[in-house]
């Protein structure tokens, strides 16, 4: 069975909306993980944004939404407006410890959402960055999937 992840309230491909993003309440849309790989001690989950690094005058850099680590791996949903028990949020590119939604300044953009199931459980503490956990996941990933969504702020 392959590892995958969807969301219900959009399909891979499509536009993100607009209550999961910073023109709605931006809160994290409800996840669904399945063909999670035996063996498999944790999960992580990434959410960030390539695109950000070709917005004029930015960092140049992919923005990080949301970095969830030591998620349990029996985990096959995660609830809207949710983080499940006993697992541990980073820091994102606002600022901010948890889910931090689509903002993007001047076009659409492509987000991604990726989920690994890993061989141990990672030691970080709350408000770790994306690079620290990616560091960590090097050489424990049994699986991962990725589902994409995009978002445009309306023009005024």
């Amino acid at each position: 069975m392959t590892m995958n992840i969807s969301s219900s309230a959009f399909k891979d491909g499509e536009r993100i909306p607009t209550r999961f993003t910073c023109d709605g309440p931006d809160v994290n849309p409800p996840i669904e993980i399945s063909g999670i790989p035996d063996g498999a001690k944790s999960l992580a989950l990434i959410v960030d944004d390539p695109d950000a690094a070709k917005e004029p005058g930015g960092s140049g850099s992919t923005w990080d939404h949301w970095s969830l680590v030591n998620i349990p791996p029996d985990t096959t949903t995660i609830a809207e407006v949710s983080t499940p028990p006993g697992a541990i949020e980073g820091i994102n590119d606002f600022g901010n410890i948890g889910y931090g939604g689509p903002c993007p300044p001047t076009f659409e953009h492509k987000y991604y959402f990726k989920v690994y199931a890993l061989d141990s459980g990672l030691n970080l503490k709350e408000g770790f960055s994306k690079a620290e956990a990616e560091s960590a996941m090097a050489g424990h990933i049994l699986g991962s999937a990725t589902f994409t969504g995009f978002y445009e702020k309306p023009r005024r």
